[in-house]
């Protein structure tokens, strides 16, 4: 882990961090998947509607986390001008 307590990439075991034609089987797999649903008319169950969403939040912050590494500068001043906003708001 580093200083923040992140877990690397080789350290990760849960595989959160796939990239690369993996990922991208993955993708045309769900949507396989979800034109299937459409083609047969039933809608979409609460099961289906929470992984894909489990999905979506997962490589958002992916990408989040890679703009914050690519980008280490900005991501500073965000986390600064975030934390001046959490002490100076009022309950």
């Amino acid at each position: 882990m580093d200083r923040l307590g992140r877990a690397d990439a080789a350290e990760r075991t849960d595989g959160a961090e796939r990239t690369g034609p993996l990922r991208r089987v993955e993708q045309s797999e769900r949507a396989e998947q979800s034109d299937r649903a459409e083609r047969t008319g039933q809608p979409e169950t609460d099961a289906e509607r929470r992984r894909r969403r489990a999905q979506f939040l997962r490589d958002l912050t992916e990408a989040r986390e890679l703009r914050d590494r690519v980008q280490p500068r900005r991501a500073k001043v965000a986390r600064l001008r975030h934390a001046m906003r959490m002490r100076t708001f009022r309950w």
